[in-house]
């Protein structure tokens, strides 16, 4: 996607802002760019595990010796590790679906090569369903985030968010100008339905949460004010919500001379209050510099960054992620599948906690996916014929990727189970 064009701090100095509504005229110019869709970037987090040892967490030398030995990858993804030890590829952005997955696949099989060589496998599922939340990344962001979770009272879900979850996650471009609200209207729309395709998170820590997507029940846990949708009451504006939602949310980091990018703010301070001068933060008033800081911190499942995040899928596995990315984006991109989606959709729109809960199990949420993905296989390419195939029939047996998993983990033991999803097995 288009780069934001970040200004070179050691030539132009930083601008203060001097009130809030000087930092929302700032976010809605910036929010979205004004063209044509078409352009897709994927990203997509994999969990690291021992292939001898599921319950053992790789470290943090041992994850970084493994990426410096990968190959140059053909599709030019960037690799990076979460909080907990989870390998991000984030490919660059492409013309079309089509072009963006066979990238990422072509990346992923050479990155898995290189872990598999090292003894470690890179299981796609939306939480880690075994091993104790655990950070490995030493990154000065990462422990400053856990601060600020302690502090809010939301440490246990704070951590389980940054490093048992994983997701796939779709950017594509914001489209004509005119268009915005319809767009990101659906978006959101889209987000029940999409998550009841894709759970894959039934277990936590061992157990099961009763839960289909135990990923979204934990961002659910989370603040709303940072996590929960952007969208307003008529979403007729979405450059005016998301600048009234960042403004609102707290700050969470605050970059210092001393320590950049890593003291946590841990009393509630709204961004609003720090541009409008009621609070101080630092020792002076907020810069652009300190807003774009702050809108790195917001995750609401549907982000605008000049394109659309979309951030609201669990990790599917292989065979189920080009077909879920090439219907969310054909749903979008494609205005006749778009104006089936935008019908269907309609009934489920808000049920974002029972789509996480039951999945397709919810007769509503069935109905609303056969139509969607039913759209998106009409549309499909021949060589995603075989993943939609798998993801249509899925829908039409109200089950979704959490179901295989589970009957998995009843069937054979959580122990066995694991074994051979680490090896590839299932």
């Amino acid at each position: 996607m288009a780069v934001p064009i970040r200004a070179d701090s050691a030539r132009v100095p930083p601008v203060d802002f001097t009130s809030a509504e000087q930092a929302a005229a700032f976010i809605g110019a910036r929010c979205l760019q004004d063209g044509p869709v078409g352009q897709v970037g994927l990203e997509i987090e994999a969990h690291c595990f021992d292939l001898a040892d599921p319950l053992r967490r790789p470290g943090w030398d041992e994850l970084s010796h493994a990426i410096a030995a990968v190959p140059a990858l053909p599709g030019d993804s960037r690799i990076t590790v979460e909080p907990g030890g989870a390998v991000e590829l984030s490919g660059p952005p492409a013309d079309g679906p089509g072009a963006a997955i066979a990238a990422l696949l072509a990346d992923r099989a050479v990155l898995r090569a290189e872990f598999e060589r090292r003894g470690l496998g890179l299981v796609l599922l939306g939480a880690d369903p075994v091993r104790p939340t655990q950070r490995v990344n030493p990154g000065p962001r990462y422990r400053a985030m856990e601060q600020f979770f302690a502090a809010s009272g939301s440490a246990e879900a704070g951590a389980a968010m940054m490093t048992s979850t994983a997701s796939v996650q779709v950017n594509l471009d914001a489209g004509p100008a005119d268009g915005w609200a319809q767009r990101v209207r659906l978006a959101h729309a889209l987000g029940p339905t999409m998550i009841a395709m894709t759970a894959n998170s039934p277990l936590l820590d061992g157990q099961f949460t009763g839960w289909k997507s135990s990923r979204q029940r934990v961002w659910g846990q989370l603040d709303s004010a940072r996590c929960g949708p952007v969208l307003g009451a008529d979403g007729d504006d979405p450059a005016d919500d998301w600048a009234r939602y960042a403004l609102r949310a707290p700050v969470m980091l605050v970059n210092t001379a001393e320590e950049p990018g890593a003291v946590p703010v841990v009393n509630w301070v709204p961004f609003a209050d720090w541009a409008d001068g009621r609070a101080v933060l630092g020792g002076r008033r907020p810069t652009e510099a300190d807003l774009e800081y702050h809108l790195t911190t917001l995750f609401p499942p549907v982000r605008p960054r000049r394109w659309l995040e979309i951030r609201y899928l669990d990790s599917v596995p292989d065979a189920l992620w080009p077909a879920v990315v090439f219907t969310l984006t054909t749903l979008l991109d494609d205005p006749d599948a778009a104006a089936i989606a935008a019908e269907a959709t309609a009934p489920v729109a808000a049920a974002w906690d029972r789509a996480a809960r039951v999945g397709l199990a919810d007769r509503r949420l069935q109905e609303s996916a056969l139509a969607c993905v039913t759209a998106a296989a009409e549309r499909a390419p021949a060589g995603l014929v075989e993943s939609m195939g798998l993801l249509t029939r899925s829908v039409e047996q109200g089950r979704c990727p959490a179901d295989d998993f589970a009957d998995q983990v009843v069937d054979r033991g959580i122990a066995s189970a694991m074994r051979q999803l680490v090896k590839g097995e299932l």
